[in-house]
């Protein structure tokens, strides 16, 4: 009976992808000693806040998230991050393979919330396997399925989220809006006399007098 072994090797901000997308090098053992012809692999990656140490200046960004600090025994819990896939080659006793990790700098994403909150250090992953397994059997092809207790956990770098995003979205970022409050803002910008959506945010930041 086969048996599986994964293991994350490495997570880099990809650099040529179409949209913003950190890249999960994977290895992946096959202990039984059984030919592999293929594996349609499904991921859930989950963020394991609770497994990390906070500095005082983490506390702002976090709590909208988890409530103030004194709560957080309580409310740091894990949470889905993203679900991906990929699909590996045929193989003998040991592969590698290259998981895609489709990101967003929407901040109604929890994920994203997080990952812009924590300044520095590693956040802690858990990777979840699942997915169809194809093997030589009896009569041709056999298909099993990936055990469900395998995972791998990994500590991600938070510069290589904050690598990726910059070079996506250098210097900006992106907050999605109401229609009934951006028909406002541009009543404000055109009232003013405002030429770009930033000087209009930062003339409203003004009136209320926070520093920018």
């Amino acid at each position: 009976m086969s048996s599986y072994e994964f293991s994350v090797i490495d997570v880099f901000a990809e650099p040529y992808a179409a949209a913003p997308q950190l890249t999960a090098r994977l290895r992946i053992k096959e202990t039984s000693g059984e030919t592999i012809h293929a594996i349609a692999l499904r991921c859930q990656v989950r963020i394991e806040p609770q497994r990390r140490r906070y500095e005082g200046a983490d506390e702002s960004g976090l709590r909208a998230l988890f409530g103030d600090r004194d709560r957080w025994v309580d409310t740091l819990k894990p949470f889905l991050w993203m679900q991906c896939n990929a699909m590996v080659q045929g193989f003998t006793d040991i592969t590698e393979v290259d998981l895609a990790l489709p990101c967003t700098y929407d901040f109604e994403v929890t994920g994203s919330r997080y990952l812009h909150a924590v300044g520095e250090g590693d956040i802690p992953i858990v990777f979840l396997f699942s997915g169809t397994v194809f093997t030589k059997g009896a009569n041709g092809f056999g298909v099993v399925q990936v055990p469900w207790d395998c995972e791998a956990s990994y500590q991600l770098p938070v510069r290589a989220w904050q690598q990726m995003i910059a070079s996506y979205y250098p210097n900006t970022g992106w907050i999605r809006l109401d229609h009934d409050v951006v028909t406002a803002l541009a009543e404000f910008k055109a009232q003013h006399g405002l030429t770009t959506w930033e000087e209009t945010v930062r003339s409203l930041l003004a009136t209320r007098g926070v520093q920018q």
